[in-house]
């Protein structure tokens, strides 16, 4: 018989857990190494729950310096984004070209100079007579060659841009007129070459262009 020494429990020979309580039986003679094994938990019991101090311990951080060291450096070796490029600045406007000949409008008939020369140029040359309450400063003044005041203050404007000339009437009373054609209607330009007559009230000229040398 083999008695158990966890209940006292007298079990048949040859048995190696107690009927009684289910511990493992010492056989006689087993050695103390083998009664420490028997004291164990069987497989598949249950592992005790840790204690609340045990549970309160701090856990071991979760960094990993390495990878972070990884990281940094990468970032160091990333290449710094390129710096937008300044603005191109305007280009500067182009020179007016010189011009390449000089125009004049030369009184033929109607007025006190006959044979004067009214130079004109680049750009707007207003035709008309001076006054200055109207506000009124042509280039081309015909106030002492229009007696009877045919011509307008602002009566047409003759303009030189590159190698054109044009004339338009600006709204004169008695109207402007090339080579003896209809009436220019206001507003409307005209083309002008050399030679060409103008008729500004009953004032007569005629259109001189030279090359410049």
């Amino acid at each position: 018989m083999i008695k158990c020494n966890e209940c006292g429990y007298e079990n048949m020979d040859g048995l190696d857990y107690c009927d009684g309580c289910g511990a493992r039986l010492e056989q006689a003679g087993a050695p103390a190494s083998a009664a420490a094994v028997s004291s164990e938990a069987p497989t598949g019991s249950i592992a005790p729950t840790p204690s609340p101090a045990a549970a309160a311990q701090p856990q071991p951080a979760t960094d990993h310096p390495a990878t972070d060291h990884n990281e940094a450096q990468a970032a160091e070796a990333a290449p710094e984004p390129a710096a937008e490029p300044a603005p191109a600045p305007a280009p500067e406007p182009a020179p007016a070209a010189a011009p390449t000949f000089k125009a004049k409008l030369k009184l033929v008939r109607g007025g006190n100079r006959i044979g004067h020369e009214f130079p004109l140029e680049p750009g707007n040359n207003l035709v008309g007579r001076w006054d200055p309450e109207t506000g009124s400063f042509p280039e081309v003044d015909l106030e002492a060659d229009d007696p009877e005041a045919k011509i307008s203050r602002k009566h047409a404007l003759v303009r030189i841009e590159g190698s054109k000339i044009t004339i338009e009437d600006i709204g004169s009373l008695n109207g402007t007129y090339v080579n003896r054609q209809p009436r220019l209607a206001p507003g409307t330009p005209q083309d002008l070459k050399d030679g060409d007559e103008i008729i500004i009230g009953k004032t007569f000229f005629k259109v001189v262009v030279e090359p410049v040398s």
